[in-house]
């Protein structure tokens, strides 16, 4: 599990810049490239013949469709429990045109360039600009119609009682090309920051820090008092990797969401590093800079070898997926999640929560697709409990078992063969190291999370839910919006992460600080600022 969630924190968490959704303004409508007699509105087939809209098989008779995704490499897809599970279920066989994860981007812009398409993207990381794209251009044929129509209930009522998901994932042409991974349950847009729990016993903390005062006496101590009674002056109070890690964790203290665009609880939005908020933020990390309370390796130092001090015990405060893997050792409530702390900023402090769904698509539908409402109920299971289960936990009696089916209570089984059960994991289901489609639910693990599992969610509960809200949502701008904030961003990102190091550093004083935001406004802040405005209030009003 932690190889996976690791790939998926990496994916669930790209920068604000790669992830808000392109788009093109034209509603223009094509004809699919292949001539299939699908409409172009995302109007079914004229017709559907031996596709059952309900119950198993799938089809009347055997289909087989051409699956395009990203590999992991660990096992063969054809040979994997799950696929052979879903074809005798189903009736659908499918035929894999796979890649490496670190080439398959290269390879799908390969196959939309060639036309020669599979008929099924899965697992595909689609951007936005690639739907809207090749959407329009009839590639990828409109999914809407289908879920409407009665091909997808479980994605239909989903859609339907979570409005919002619908609306991130329809172009402004109104039209769905594809469809997310979705996780209501979601918390973390990244590792969050985590206290060494032996310095706060060692130091006898009882009370973890509730204001950036309190933060700072706390690693003031941890400096000053040997926090790793050791007898050598080596403890490093807070460390970083370029400030990337705890970049969004800390401007929560400030009142602020995310470290490049957020909007506030009012619909305002905020381009981050020209706030007052920011300045403060700078303000703090400057000040434990210049007391070497924050790690003066921080602007040189790779993330092994920020582990490497967690491990010999050197580091009291640190982001990470979870804490031992910094720390070493294994999983522990002995090192507390960070409470979030307050600044001088009113309503402060926030945190910035995962938006439950996946940035970009996960799924889509090619115009040479033979079957695509067949193709519609095979991918609608992956919404269901059932489907769900099967995909991230494999099929039943092979790693877990029930012990009460009514209440989907399950436990696990032995490994067959022994060895590490996530690593097995991975040679049963595709949906091991890359973002897939369908759904996270609570009761998927319903009797086989351990008691770390559910501390965690319990410190998710108490520190970071009630202060949570999503940054952004995800938004398509047109295509001249996001040409022009791009081009703005471009420039605008290289600026700000210089003059973050150096103000934080001391290199550029704070003093400077009107100076520099007169320069950031110039560049274009506040013009960015106007582009995503307009983009969330015509996502906020469905217009």
């Amino acid at each position: 599990m932690k190889k996976l969630r690791k790939a998926s924190a990496v994916l669930m968490s790209l920068t604000l810049l790669t992830s808000v959704m392109a788009a093109c303004a034209s509603s223009e409508e094509k004809t699919p490239s292949n001539g299939a007699d699908k409409t172009n509105a995302g109007g079914t087939s004229a017709t559907a013949e031996g596709v059952n809209k309900e119950g198993f098989p799938i089809v009347s008779k055997p289909l087989t469709l051409k699956m395009m995704s990203q590999d992991a490499g660990v096992a063969d897809w054809n040979k994997m429990p799950v696929i052979q599970e879903m074809e005798k279920l189903t009736g659908i066989k499918l035929q894999f045109q796979n890649s490496p994860i670190d080439s398959f981007e290269t390879k799908k812009n390969l196959v939309f360039a060639s036309g020669d398409l599979p008929d099924i993207f899965y697992g595909a990381d689609l951007k936005a600009a690639e739907q809207v794209t090749y959407g329009s251009q009839g590639v990828l044929i409109p999914l809407e119609s289908y879920i409407d129509g009665g091909y997808a209930p479980n994605l239909k009522k989903i859609f339907d009682e979570n409005p919002d998901i619908r609306k991130s994932f329809t172009t402004p042409d109104g039209h769905i090309y594809a469809l997310p991974f979705i996780d209501k349950a979601a918390v973390w847009y990244r590792g969050p920051m985590w206290y060494n729990g032996k310095f706060l016993k060692s130091l006898g903390v009882t009370e973890l820090p509730k204001t950036t005062d309190e933060l700072y006496a706390f690693l003031k101590r941890v400096k000053d008092e040997d926090a790793n009674k050791n007898g050598k002056p080596d403890e490093i109070p807070l460390t970083s990797v370029k400030l990337d890690d705890l970049r969004m964790y800390f401007l929560g203290f400030w009142g602020i969401y995310d470290e490049v665009i957020y909007v506030d609880k009012e619909h305002k939005v905020h381009y981050t590093p020209q706030q007052e908020g920011y300045k403060g933020y700078l303000t703090f990390l400057n000040r434990l800079w210049n007391e070497n309370l924050l790690d003066h390796e921080t602007f040189s130092q790779t993330d092994d070898q920020k582990k490497a001090k967690g491990k010999n015990n050197r580091v009291a405060l640190f982001n990470d997926y979870n804490a031992h893997f910094t720390l070493g050792g294994e999983p522990s409530p002995d090192n507390p999640l960070m409470t979030p702390v307050k600044s001088e900023i009113a309503g402060s402090p926030v945190y910035g929560m995962h938006p439950g769904i996946s940035k970009n698509g996960t799924f889509a539908i090619s115009s040479s697709n033979p079957a695509p409402e067949a193709t519609m109920r095979w991918i609608d299971y992956l919404y269901s409990y059932d489907g769900a289960t099967l995909f991230s936990q494999g099929p039943e009696n092979l790693l877990w078992k029930y012990k009460n089916k009514e209440t989907h209570e399950k436990e696990w089984l032995p490994v067959p063969g022994g060895g590490d059960r996530k690593e097995y994991r991975g040679t049963i289901t595709p949906n091991y190291g890359i973002l897939t489609p369908g759904i996270n639910l609570s009761e998927l693990s319903k009797g086989l999370r351990s008691e770390f599992d559910e501390w965690i969610d319990k410190e998710n509960a108490e520190k970071l839910v009630p202060i949570g809200k999503a940054p952004y949502p995800n938004v398509y701008l047109t295509n001249e919006e996001q040409s022009e904030a791009s081009a703005l961003l471009s420039d605008l990102n290289t600026y700000v992460k210089q003059m973050e190091a150096k103000f934080v550093t001391g290199q550029e004083s704070l003093d400077n600080w009107d100076k520099y935001v007169n320069q950031v406004k110039k560049m274009g802040g506040d013009r960015l600022t106007e582009l995503y405005q307009a983009a969330y209030d015509r996502w906020n009003t469905g217009s």
